[in-house]
């Protein structure tokens, strides 16, 4: 008696198919599974066994050989519970096997013969999707996750009975319940709320309507954490795609809200500067999301940035410029998306207050910035100094009038409008920009052109550098809405890019001459490309 049956298992953040072959014969009684099963898909045969007796479905004894195919790849999870279960009542003859043929099957049994939730369902449900195949059958508590996914007919069981009748047509699928709707809004951080500093609330505003790296360096207390925080209100929502791409790797990581699963608002991840390597970028057996691929089209915050071990640190300058972190293992490889902004903080020194009240030796200040090494430097687009906030500031008196979220986003919008004009909808940003069409994308003046050619000059910018800040000064234009990158986009963003310049990290006299300062105490000369003295 042979029985084959459709499933799928979670391999990164992909969902990979897996036909599951019983074949029960005559002889002593014994249960192998092949096919490079983990310890959680051997185990599976005590849960199987006491979920069919347990529903009044026990099995005889006999000769029982459990395949999953392709046998060459090791498999994990504890989602072939229910299609081994399904495949072994098929087998001796409970299940007509014409029933299932388009059907396919996941889920972990509980020893009541309940189904229980597994992680990845709307990877396993995207998979199903490109595979073609019709109907999907999914814990009660995977259902409206894996209904986001259009194409798929979703089937919710909450246990083995249940799968029983459904596919014996004695029973009809249970509705699916749908998003919750009309909740209360979500609280998020406003821009106002962070009084004075208007060079770094314009860098913050240029990193959203760009999707530009950021580094802030200034002494505790300044806003640089209030300044972070407040940059997921500023950007776009996500699209339709973009949600289901996010809601995939936080389901394999198993931190999807149970009351609402699909993730609608951007990721803002913000590990302590304690964690390892394969905590930031992924790792573990089987290997699982790390933080970066967490932050996948949101905000990856590194509060504290000289505090990371710098190996930790450098493990981001590949996924920072290729988008993805791969993890490779002896017998696979798994490729995790890391498509993040990553926004940094840092103080001056160890003391934190850097200047003329520094009490730290010239060693531990080396030491301390030497954790960040100048290939990772090189890949921050904007680099600005936050400094102390003054009492006429932080009482209302002056500066702040004007910074809300709302102004800033509505700004951060029609920005995003043009680059996703000039992309021909691709929806690529500037900061996205490939190097071959930096310079059609961001088209100069003659002035601008010869001021980014004294600022490569005197300042030693590297090729990579100098698309960055190219593609920050297309943003700026954009902010501005010019069509050509002039000689105040250019200044500005030289200005932005070289603010921490040197080993001292910070702003040099070179800067200030050769990039206007920028200080105004509105909104419109901040946000229109324009600067004043």
């Amino acid at each position: 008696m042979l029985a084959v049956v459709h499933s799928y298992w979670v391999h990164g953040v992909e969902g990979q198919p897996v036909t599951v072959e019983v074949k029960v014969q005559t002889g002593l009684p014994l249960f192998t599974v092949v096919g490079l099963p983990a310890g959680a898909v051997r185990e599976g045969k005590e849960r199987v066994f006491a979920a069919l007796a347990q529903s009044g479905r026990a099995l005889p004894p006999r000769r029982i050989t459990v395949n999953l195919a392709p046998a060459d790849m090791p498999k994990s999870g504890s989602g072939f519970d229910l299609p081994i279960a399904v495949a072994l009542l098929t087998a001796f003859g409970h299940l007509p096997a014409e029933t299932f043929g388009e059907c396919a099957f996941v889920g972990e049994l509980g020893l009541d013969a309940s189904v229980r939730p597994i992680r990845g369902a709307i990877a396993l449900a995207m998979s199903c999707r490109a595979q073609r195949t019709r109907r999907l059958f999914v814990p009660t508590g995977n259902a409206r996750e894996a209904a986001a996914v259009p194409g798929v007919e979703v089937v919710g069981v909450e246990s083995l009975d249940q799968v029983v009748g459904l596919l014996r047509g004695e029973l009809e699928p249970a509705p699916i319940p749908p998003r919750a709707s009309g909740s209360a809004p979500r609280y998020r951080p406003d821009l106002g709320d962070v009084r004075g500093q208007p060079l770094a609330k314009r860098a913050l505003v240029i990193a959203a309507a760009g999707g530009h790296s950021l580094l802030m360096s200034g002494p505790p207390g300044s806003g640089k954490t209030m300044l972070a925080r407040r940059l997921p209100g500023l950007l776009p929502p996500l699209a339709e795609a973009e949600s289901l791409e996010v809601t995939r790797v936080h389901s394999v990581a198993g931190l999807l809200d149970d009351d609402d699963p699909i993730k609608t608002d951007r990721p803002f991840r913000a590990p302590h500067h304690t964690i390892s390597a394969g905590g930031l970028i992924g790792g573990g057996n089987p290997p699982r999301p790390g933080e970066i691929s967490l932050a996948h089209l949101g905000v990856l915050f590194l509060d504290e940035l000289p505090e990371f071990s710098r190996s930790v640190l450098e493990t981001l300058r590949q996924p920072i410029e290729s988008g993805r972190v791969r993890i490779a293992r002896v017998r696979h490889t798994v490729t995790f998306p890391a498509r993040f902004q990553v926004i940094a903080a840092m103080n001056p020194c160890p003391c934190g207050q850097g200047g003329e009240d520094c009490v730290c030796a010239d060693r531990d200040v080396a030491r301390y910035r030497s954790r960040l090494s100048g290939p990772l430097l090189d890949r921050i687009d904007l680099q600005v100094q936050v400094g102390p906030v003054s009492w006429n500031e932080l009482s209302g008196v002056g500066g702040g009038e004007g910074w809300d979220t709302a102004v800033a986003k509505d700004l951060v919008a029609g920005a995003r409008c043009r680059q996703l004009r000039r992309s021909s909808g691709s929806g690529a940003v500037n900061a996205l920009v490939p190097a071959r069409e930096v310079m059609r994308a961001c088209r100069m003046s003659e002035s601008g052109s010869r001021l980014l050619e004294d600022g490569i000059g005197r300042y030693g910018l590297s090729a990579r550098s100098v698309h960055r800040t190219l593609r920050v000064a297309r943003t700026i234009a954009d902010l501005a809405r010019n069509d050509r990158v002039g000689m105040r986009e250019v200044a500005e963003a030289l200005r932005l890019r070289v603010g921490l310049l040197g080993r001292g990290f910070g702003l040099s006299a070179d800067t200030r001459r050769i990039a206007p300062t920028v200080r105004g105490k509105g909104v419109a000369p901040l946000f229109t490309g324009t600067s004043t003295d």
